[in-house]
């Protein structure tokens, strides 16, 4: 299956290098490219991408706010359409970026990422997954969600969740893959994914990249303290 993609980039070379890269896979179709926000809303509207790859810093609007706009839940519900969103940015640690995970993106990666990390973090939010592999998005998510208040209605939304689905919760936040939870919970890793499949359910999250925010928000992990 071909994954449509648009880039935004204010820096025509940046567009163009992952363009040339990324249009060269069979399974990765390269349908637009902007400049800066505004055009890059215009154009998602038009073209309707799986996945939008999306600068943080541009001029006009920059991309923490086109994100906000592409991912809004009530536009989506209204147009019946969300892409999936992956921040670019040259900063490993950047508050942009919680605020971008916060609003619906599915990740980020930095820009001097090697080629292949760029083609494989394509391919895994298009599946369907967050970029949250690399222990830097841990600690940058982990890093402004200690800045911010527990946010009680947030924390409330808790008490629907069993258990066991609160442990998987919170073992994902801690940035395990589901395997690793698998091990620690001594159950099979299908038997994870069905439980985080409930999660995401029951509190009416998209991914696994808004589930590591809420467990921050709600207070369900304290950013920094072990378990």
């Amino acid at each position: 299956m071909t994954t449509r993609l648009v880039i935004v980039d204010d820096q025509a070379m940046v567009r163009a290098g992952f363009a040339a890269l990324l249009a060269a896979q069979a399974d990765i179709e390269v349908v637009g490219e902007a400049a800066d926000g505004v055009e890059a809303v215009a154009l998602v509207g038009r073209v309707r991408p799986d996945l939008v790859l999306m600068d943080v810093r541009m001029p006009v609007m920059d991309g923490l706010a086109a994100a906000r706009t592409m991912l809004e839940p009530v536009r989506g519900a209204r147009t019946g359409y969300q892409p999936r969103v992956v921040m670019l940015t040259t900063f490993d640690v950047d508050d942009y970026v919680y605020d971008a995970l916060r609003a619906g993106a599915s990740g980020f990666l930095l820009k001097d990422a090697p080629a292949g990390d760029l083609i494989a973090a394509v391919r895994v939010v298009a599946a369907g997954d967050a970029l949250l592999a690399p222990s830097v998005t841990r600690r940058l998510i982990a890093e402004f969600a200690r800045r911010r208040p527990v946010v009680s209605r947030a924390s409330s939304r808790l008490a629907g969740l069993t258990e066991r689905e609160t442990e998987v919760l919170r073992l994902v936040a801690r940035g395990l893959s589901n395997q690793e939870i698998a091990a620690q919970l001594v159950v099979a890793e299908q038997t994870v994914k069905s439980h985080f499949g409930r999660v995401l359910a029951k509190l009416d999250l998209r991914d696994r990249a808004q589930a590591v925010v809420f467990a921050y928000e709600s207070g369900l992990v304290t950013a920094g303290v072990s378990d």
